[in-house]
């Protein structure tokens, strides 16, 4: 198995520390809003990896944190004129829900920055008795001068470091680069006493802290978005090495290529957030989480809405194939057989277009599969396959609506071979007809090479 490591810059074979024990953290998300769809990539890529690591390893513990508590959290509770408490577990339950829709598995560990306050002030403590970090009016900062190896995971030199990037330029810093570890709350913010007074955590810490509590000092994979590289992982890394006495902190670095919308930058200046929620009400979640996996995770993702479309179409074309193949018996999960050609793209620094392209192989050979054998090893391989990447998680009837609609599915098969026969008879005047009926019933055809499927119109 393959993963590119965003600190060496080239691609590695993965040996994990412990065999038996393998641990990833992955950055979640600050609960101040609703989740966007670059928020729902990594939730995606990295259930994903999670999935194939359980299937190559014992065991896999698997960590997302909820960052609740934060400046933007205070804000938006201020703005909105209710308690921090309510924000952040409003939006917890949404940032749950949304990723539910997605197919995306609950980590093993979910973490909170607020459970961890006696951790973080036990770490930054070590970190100041060591000499990695000084008092400056009231705050504690981490001093970059004092990790030589800074810089070494985002490959920057100090001024692109500076430029452009999160970082608070203040008189109190030795350094412009350094970051604050704890900083003083007013009575009007949350607050915890601490041997610097009271005051509240910075961003990266609680990273470190977490991480180090459920997962040790040394992890397999940290993974997240390619916007925390720096200065989130950077100042992660180096606190988290000076902590525990230059020991390494992560072995393996996993970061996931940014989304645009239509060609363009997400941002709230140019008005093209889009919500995982509002996304859900135009799509279903199965055909999202396809959309986002047909890109190499490490790319650039342009969204839009041909794209999902197009993974809704393909999922018709997934879900036709098991609907065709209905009578045929399958074997319980756990005996399912998974092509090699397919586990090894997904070995492949999670190649997860040409793992799409085999299954959709798979589904083709099911048109002209001859007898059940041969079709029962193309069904069973292709809900295996569909259960590594989250995919064909329906029944067909359901997907196709039949179930949730209470459409009477034979009828409707009916009435599309009268209308093939009325098409073979050249009479395409009842053809259209049958077409105009069920489109009345909220019923869609779709003619394609091999006949004609149907869906429920959204």
């Amino acid at each position: 198995m393959f993963l590119y490591n965003t600190k060496t810059q080239r691609k590695e074979e993965f040996f994990p520390q412990d065999p038996s024990r393998v641990t990833m953290y992955v950055c979640g998300p600050t609960v101040y809003g609703y989740a966007h769809i670059g928020n729902a990539r990594p939730a995606v890529i990295f259930d994903v990896l999670a999935r194939l690591l359980r299937r190559e390893f014992p065991r896999v513990v698997y960590v997302r944190n909820i960052t609740d508590i934060d400046d933007k959290i205070n804000a938006a509770a201020m703005a909105q004129g209710i308690s921090i408490a309510d924000i952040t577990s409003t939006y917890t339950q949404a940032y749950h829900d949304d990723l539910e829709a997605l197919g995306v598995l609950a980590p093993d560990v979910e973490p909170r920055v607020t459970n961890h306050i006696p951790q973080i002030i036990e770490m930054i403590d070590s970190l100041l008795q060591a000499g990695h970090a000084y008092e400056a009016q009231d705050h504690v900062l981490f001093d970059v001068s004092s990790f030589n190896d800074y810089g070494e995971l985002s490959h920057r030199n100090r001024a692109d470091m500076l430029a452009g990037a999160r970082v608070e330029i203040a008189p109190y810093k030795r350094d412009p680069a350094d970051f604050v570890l704890w900083k003083p709350s007013s009575e009007d913010l949350p607050g915890w006493d601490s041997p610097w007074g009271r005051g509240r955590p910075g961003w990266h810490i609680e990273c470190s802290t977490m991480a180090e509590a459920h997962l040790g000092d040394t992890i397999d994979i940290h993974g997240g978005g390619r916007d925390l590289i720096f200065p989130h992982h950077e100042n992660e890394n180096a606190q988290s090495v000076c902590a525990h006495n230059g020991i390494s902190f992560c072995r393996y670095w996993v970061h996931n290529g940014l989304i645009t919308v239509e060609s363009e930058k997400m941002a709230k200046s140019v008005g093209n957030i889009l919500l995982v929620r509002d996304l859900l009400k135009q799509a279903p979640g199965e055909a999202i989480r396809l959309a986002l996996l047909n890109a190499h995770y490490r790319g650039p993702l342009d969204w839009t809405e041909e794209g999902v479309m197009q993974a809704r179409r393909s999922l018709d074309r997934l879900y036709q194939a098991l609907r065709d193949m209905h009578d045929v018996p399958v074997v319980d999960s756990s005996q399912r057989k998974i092509p090699d050609t397919f586990l090894n793209c997904l070995r492949d620094d999670l190649n997860t277009p040409k793992a799409l392209a085999i299954l959709f192989g798979l589904a083709r050979e099911a048109h002209t599969a001859a007898d059940k054998a041969q079709k029962s090893r193309i069904k069973n391989e292709m809900l295996a396959a569909g259960d590594l990447l989250g995919l064909l998680q329906q029944d067909p009837e359901v997907w196709f609506g039949g179930a949730d609609a209470g459409l009477d599915t034979a009828h409707i098969e009916h009435l599309i071979k009268q209308r093939e026969a009325a098409r073979m008879s050249k009479d395409f005047e009842k053809a259209d007809r049958i077409r105009d009926m069920l489109l009345e019933q909220g019923v869609i055809l779709e003619d394609v090479a091999d006949g004609t499927r149907w869906r429920v119109a959204s």
